[in-house]
């Protein structure tokens, strides 16, 4: 079984924008206006979702002068990665173990 942590980060980035906003943010930090000149969305929307990211331990805040920017947290996309990898793994040779049925 997943643990719950690798199940919250999953269902975060279920939402489309979260995952646009994860995209992003790999490639570069962003600040919020960054982050609204890029998605198009709403500044509001965007803090909602951002704070979502932040308490799914995904980004960490970075404040600069009155401005904060948004950096990734690529060892918690790791340890997700690594958890589907252990799972596509045990996947491959669970194709020849099959349970009797009783």
């Amino acid at each position: 079984m997943m643990p719950s942590v690798d199940a919250d980060v999953v269902r975060v980035l279920g939402d489309p924008l979260r995952m646009r906003v994860v995209a992003l943010l790999a490639r570069e930090t962003l600040c919020m206006s960054h982050l609204v000149e890029e998605t198009g969305a709403k500044q509001t929307n965007l803090s909602n979702h951002m704070k979502v990211l932040r308490e799914a331990g995904l980004v960490d805040t970075e404040p600069c002068g009155r401005f904060t920017y948004f950096k990734l947290r690529p060892e918690v996309l790791a340890s997700v990665s690594a958890r589907f990898a252990e799972l596509a793994e045990s996947a491959r040779t669970a194709v020849v173990n099959k349970r009797a049925c009783p």
